[in-house]
């Protein structure tokens, strides 16, 4: 019999499966992050360039938070669906992921967000070349830099626009905690991606105003350093009196804040379940799925 006769050969398929679990979580990051800002910028563009005529806040609150609900059912069943180093943070800081893992989901979010900034250039490029004859401008009726990342509203100070990112994303955590805990109220398996979608509607519906809730370091830093690239200038880092670092470290310093209040407050305080209870319960309420458990 000759050597190797009778192994079966490994299908394209099988060859393309990746072995590392931590690889598998880092490409998963990579195109949820990639799918928030692809769509959820998208529709910021389809209501700026189309002067309102396609879209305005609302369709912008619901496109940007149903991007996201389609990015966690994409990605959710692999890497826990984070899309945001700030979420990623907690939960490496509360126990709910490895810190080593944390690097890897950070840079494929940044990565992603950049990527999905250029994949939405590329198809809005003819409407942003006709939309101010040519020019990219960062402020202004005609500007269109904010399709890609956020910026203050005139009135706002440094400090008020530091608050109002910690506070945002406080809730954000918060309530995310609260969505997957099982000892709470909990939510149905498969729904928890549409409930996170709500508190963001409800998030950016409420705390929008001054600077456009981003809640999410990666969604707001690549975008603006791509659009600093691609035409807008540097001067995106410069506008707001350098308001470019307040998405960034006011949602990391918020993501604590936040998931310390809800450990603190209710989730330290749940009752120990009764092993004997919780045996005769286990075939009535199944155990809900937990994105929060250790990855």
């Amino acid at each position: 019999m000759q050597p190797g006769k009778g192994r079966k050969r490994k299908s394209f398929k099988q060859k393309l499966v990746l072995k590392s679990s931590l690889a598998k979580e880092t490409i998963s990051e990579f195109l949820g992050t990639y799918i928030m800002i692809v769509l959820g910028c998208g529709s910021v563009a389809q209501a700026v360039l189309s002067r309102g005529l396609f879209g305005g806040i609302i369709t912008i609150n619901v496109g940007f938070a149903m991007a996201v609900v389609m990015a966690i059912y994409v990605t959710g069943g692999v890497s826990g669906g984070h899309i945001n180093p700030a979420v990623s943070f907690a939960m490496c800081l509360f126990g709910r992921m490895k810190w080593f893992k944390f690097p890897f989901y950070v840079g494929a979010q940044f990565l992603g967000a950049f990527a999905g900034a250029a994949t939405l250039f590329g198809i809005y490029h003819d409407g942003l070349m006709a939309f101010a004859g040519g020019k990219l401008l960062i402020v202004g009726e005609n500007a269109t830099a904010h399709i890609f990342a956020t910026y203050p509203a005139p009135y706002l100070s440094l400090t008020n626009a530091f608050a109002d990112q910690v506070v945002a994303t406080m809730f954000l955590l918060m309530i995310v905690f609260a969505i997957f805990d099982s000892r709470n109220l909990g939510v149905p398996k498969g729904l928890e991606p549409v409930v996170i979608g709500l508190l963001i509607i409800v998030i950016s519906s409420s705390l929008g105003l001054n600077s456009g809730c981003a809640m999410n370091p990666a969604r707001d830093l690549s975008p603006r350093l791509f659009t600093a690239l691609a035409g807008w200038g540097f001067e995106v880092f410069t506008a707001g009196n350098n308001f470019w670092w307040i998405p960034v470290v006011g949602p990391l310093v918020g993501a604590v804040i936040g998931g310390l209040i809800y450990v603190l407050v209710i989730e330290i305080h749940h009752r120990d379940p009764d092993p004997d209870f919780e045996t005769d319960q286990a075939e009535d309420k199944p155990e809900k799925y937990e994105l929060s458990v250790i990855m």
